[in-house]
């Protein structure tokens, strides 16, 4: 394993440390441990989300470089993750309101029982060799995110199955007939994870060539120069900067606090948008009485704001 995996590295472009992480293990004592991570975290001023399951950990987490460090630390020193790597990007405040260990049956829910990663999985493509891949005609390009996570960014060229959760995933593989024309399949998410999880499933029901994307988007967006990339727009993440792009630096998309869809600048000008009400994308599924409610919750934070203090549904 390489240094740059193994500690944080002292960057300009925000004052936090974020530490994207996962690994599958076989994790038999993950309630047991949920209490000493707690602990640790919380005493080096770390807040963020860590799952633990018998398949292992996933999470992100955001801290100081030291903090950060001194958790890699701790997981390293565990038999189960003693290879566990991370992917680092900055930010330019905290970006998690509060740190929760969860215990979870899974550490990306899939809900198919028997996909194991640790047993089976597909090919893992470097991203400086993820170019030529999804540009052979021969390979069927597949996202395996949300849908509020495609609507801003996406491979040029790559299929969208429009899911709601990942847990939709196997039955739009197992509708898709038409997956199996080409010989090849490449699939890509965030961090991931995901695709451990969607290639051991590609192989389980029948695909042969089955290639993921190493590190996801997060290390592509990182190891890739913007102008031989093939990503066209920004990448979702799961905290307060909304989205990234190339070299990891902050997006410029606002999160609806409503439906937590992110927005472009366009969409905030909107006359449908309120900050922390609505927004185009979920004006129509609310009643003014939700409105309404979102309003009060507004008003609470600004109250909070107003204090010095961070109000716990902003």
């Amino acid at each position: 394993m390489t240094d740059d995996l193994q500690t944080p590295r002292h960057e300009e472009g925000g004052a936090f440390c974020v530490a994207a992480l996962y690994h599958f293990a076989r994790f038999p004592r993950y309630e047991s441990f949920r209490e000493p991570l707690t602990a640790l975290c919380r005493e080096n001023g770390i807040k963020g989300t860590l799952l633990l399951a018998a398949e292992g950990i996933n999470g992100t987490v955001a801290g100081t470089d030291e903090g950060i460090a001194k958790l890699l630390a701790f997981l390293h020193a565990q038999p189960e993750f003693a290879e566990l790597v991370h992917k680092e990007s900055r930010a330019s405040k905290m970006p998690f309101l509060r740190m929760k260990v969860r215990l979870k049956k899974e550490i990306v829910t899939m809900g198919v029982e028997g996909i194991d990663p640790n047993k089976i999985v597909g090919t893992y493509v470097d991203p400086k060799d993820w170019n030529a891949l999804i540009s052979d005609p021969e390979t069927i390009v597949i996202d395996t995110r949300n849908d509020y996570e495609t609507a801003i960014g996406i491979f040029k060229g790559a299929i969208d199955p429009n899911i709601k959760t990942f847990r939709e995933f196997p039955d739009w593989m197992r509708n898709n007939p038409g997956l199996h024309n080409k010989p090849k399949i490449a699939m890509y998410c965030t961090g991931g994870i995901r695709c451990e999880k969607s290639t051991a499933f590609a192989k389980e029901i029948g695909f042969d060539e089955v290639y993921h994307l190493k590190g996801g988007i997060l290390k592509y967006l990182e190891e890739v120069p913007p102008e031989e990339s093939l990503w066209d727009g920004a990448c979702f993440v799961f905290d307060e900067r909304v989205s990234i792009t190339h070299g990891l630096q902050e997006g410029e998309h606002t999160l609806c606090h409503a439906c937590r869809y992110p927005l472009t600048a366009e969409e905030v000008k909107s006359p449908l948008f309120e900050e922390g009400v609505s927004c185009p994308h979920c004006y129509n599924d609310r009643t003014e009485a939700d409105r309404e409610r979102y309003r009060q919750r507004q008003r609470q934070i600004a109250l909070a704001k107003k204090r010095g203090e961070r109000h716990i549904g902003s």
